[in-house]
């Protein structure tokens, strides 16, 4: 997938990624690439920027931990997150409907 095609779509799919429980970079790009059949295969100088971003925002904590001898900072989402993500999934789903509404006219 474009790295194009993503723009101002990364930040709720990763929102969305660490909804159910906290997780760490890897697991998190792990968790993007299997819930997207492979297409989502970020780079970290990608992903971790991003991270960086929405904990900056407010939309992710995070804290370090230790995993079998290796410190991990595991990122979670926050109350303002959960707000982002579900104003996310509303234009989502909005600009799903535009876009379709463009490419197959005479649908409705």
């Amino acid at each position: 997938m474009k790295a194009d095609a993503l723009r101002g779509h990364l930040d709720p799919m990763i929102l969305a990624v660490v909804e159910a429980e906290p997780l760490h970079g890897y697991a998190i790009m792990e968790a993007l690439l299997a819930r997207s059949g492979g297409e989502l295969d970020l780079p970290t100088g990608t992903l971790y920027p991003a991270l960086r971003r929405l904990e900056r925002a407010g939309y992710l904590a995070s804290e370090w931990s230790t995993v079998g001898g290796r410190k991990r900072r595991t990122y979670q989402l926050t109350g303002a997150g959960q707000k982002m993500l579900a104003d996310g999934k509303k234009e989502w789903v909005t600009f799903r409907a535009v876009v379709e509404g463009v490419l197959r006219p005479g649908q409705t």
